[in-house]
C-alpha cells in the first residue's frame, strides 16, 4: 500500500509505502530487476531477514550486500537488484532537500550510491528497525514509520528558495540556463545549491526528468509510440534516444516492451 504522508513530513516526503509479500508463495528465484533513475531519493527498511543484495552487471553471480536499512541515492543509472526472496518493507520516497534534514548530509554525497541507514542514524536505526518488525500490520508500520520520520524533522526547515523555484521550472520544460539566469546566482554557485538539495545536477536532473517523463506517456498511449515521444520531448533521433533508453534502464526499448513492467522504473529481468 501506498499513501501521502502526514502534513508535517510533506515538504521533505513524496509518498510513503508498505510492502507484504511474505504470505505469497509464490518465489522470484533467479530473478532480478533493473530499477530506472527517478530523480528521488528513498529510505527503506527491510522488516525481512534478506538484505538489499546489488550485483554489479549481468555477469555478475554473487553480488553484494548493504543493510537491511538502506538509503538509496539520487542516480543517473539504472541498479540491479536481487528479487530472489520474498520482502516485507517499509519506505518513502524523499523530495529535494530532505538529506540534510533527515540524515544531516548533502544529497550529493548519498547519490549514485546505496548507504546503511546505521552509517548515518548509527545504532539508533537498528532498534527503530526492531520497532517496525513488532508490528504485525501494512498500516501500523506506516504509521510508526511517519512517526519515525516526523521525531528527526528540525522544529523549522525549508528548501533554499532558488532550488523549490528551478524544481517547478523544470517540471515545466524550461531550460537548465534560463533558469540560472533568474535565479540570480552565478552558474558554479547554483549547481553547488542544487546539488545538495536534489543529489543530481541540474543537467542531469532534468535529463532523468524528461526520460521519465517520456516512459509515463508512453505507459498511458502505448509503447509502440516511445520513439514520436522521445522526439517530441526533444531527443534529436531514435539512435540518441536508444543510447539513452538503454543507459537508463540496462534494456532496450524492444526488452522494456517484453517486459512489461508493473512500474515505470522497475523492470524485471531474469539472471543469465
Amino acid at each position: 500500500m501506498k499513501r501521502l504522508p502526514r502534513a508535517a513530513l510533506r515538504p521533505f516526503v513524496e509518498t510513503v509505502w508498505a510492502l507484504d509479500e511474505t504470505a505469497d508463495a509464490h518465489t522470484h528465484s533467479q530473478r532480478r530487476e533493473h530499477v530506472v533513475p527517478t530523480g528521488g531519493m528513498h529510505l527503506v527498511f527491510r522488516l525481512s531477514d534478506d538484505p538489499l543484495r546489488l550485483f554489479d552487471d549481468e555477469q555478475d553471480r554473487e553480488g553484494r550486500t548493504v543493510s537491511t536499512m538502506v538509503v538509496g541515492g539520487a542516480r543517473a543509472r539504472f541498479y540491479i537488484r536481487d528479487l530472489a526472496k520474498r520482502l516485507c518493507s517499509v519506505g518513502a520516497v524523499l523530495r529535494p532537500g530532505a538529506a540534510e534534514v533527515l540524515f544531516g548530509v548533502h544529497a550529493d554525497e548519498l547519490s549514485e550510491a546505496h548507504t546503511a541507514l546505521e552509517d548515518l542514524w548509527g545504532p539508533s536505526a537498528v532498534s527503530l528497525r526492531d520497532e517496525l518488525t513488532e508490528l504485525s500490520s501494512p498500516e501500523e508500520r506506516l504509521d510508526a514509520f511517519e512517526r519515525i520520520l516526523a521525531g528527526r524533522l528540525p522544529v523549522v526547515r525549508g528548501l533554499h528558495p532558488a532550488v523549490a523555484h528551478a524544481l517547478q521550472q523544470f517540471g515545466a520544460a524550461n531550460t537548465v540556463r534560463d533558469v540560472v539566469r533568474e535565479s540570480g546566482y552565478s552558474h558554479r554557485r547554483f549547481i553547488a545549491l542544487f546539488s545538495r538539495a536534489v543529489g543530481l545536477t541540474p543537467k542531469t536532473y532534468c535529463r532523468v526528468l524528461r526520460f521519465q517523463h517520456v516512459l509515463r506517456r508512453a505507459r498511458t498511449g502505448g509503447l509502440g509510440s516511445l520513439i514520436d515521444l522521445a522526439i517530441a520531448s526533444g531527443y534529436s533521433d531514435q539512435p540518441h534516444f536508444n543510447r539513452e533508453f538503454h543507459e537508463l534502464t540496462g534494456v532496450t526499448p524492444t526488452e522494456y516492451r517484453l517486459a512489461a513492467p508493473r512500474a515505470t522504473h522497475h523492470v524485471v529481468v531474469h539472471s543469465r
